[in-house]
């Protein structure tokens, strides 16, 4: 039997974007057989998610997260990593070189997807990972931390968006 996918959600401290990555993947897909996680390139481990972002997520429990600091059996163990910023890529391709293939902000997973309709899955990670587009900057979600609730709101909207198009792509239900 075949390993579910993994999917890594990267930002940088763990507690407003990537969390609410991981939790909104995990309500889209469902009972879907992928994995989702998040971690932060800074993160200081085992703190909440910041309380402005999860009321931006009412209807997810958000009470048993913590952060985890990234480490490289993380990176190394995911099918697929998609980090909140290009700078968040930038910083692992620096040390991880190798990983290109399969690192890329949200957004440029986004975009690159909608050129490749037919595939799912593993398959479709592979096939974005030949293309290697950029990663743009106009493509990240914006850092809301301490930028109050208009920007914590703005954050999780431009998440969801995106991952109501990633998700069922990754888990096949497109």
């Amino acid at each position: 039997m075949t390993e579910p996918l993994s999917v890594l959600f990267l930002c940088t401290a763990n507690i407003c974007r990537s969390p609410a990555m991981e939790l909104i993947a995990r309500d889209l897909a469902g009972d879907a057989d992928v994995v989702f996680s998040s971690s932060g390139t800074h993160a200081h481990t085992g703190h909440r998610m910041n309380p402005v972002q999860v009321a931006t997520i009412p209807h997810l429990d958000a009470s048993g997260f913590r952060s985890r600091r990234l480490k490289p059996e993380m990176l190394l163990g995911a099918d697929l990593v998609l980090t909140a910023e290009s700078i968040h890529r930038q910083h692992v391709l620096d040390d991880y070189p190798q990983l290109h293939r399969t690192l890329f902000t949200l957004g440029q997973f986004e975009a690159a997807i909608a050129e490749i309709p037919e595939l799912s899955g593993r398959e479709l990670v592979t096939a974005v990972g030949q293309k290697r587009q950029p990663a743009h900057p106009e493509l990240d979600v914006a850092d809301p931390f301490r930028r109050g609730e208009k920007a914590a709101a703005a954050a999780t909207a431009t998440i969801t968006e995106m991952l109501r198009v990633v998700v069922p792509r990754l888990t096949g239900d497109s």
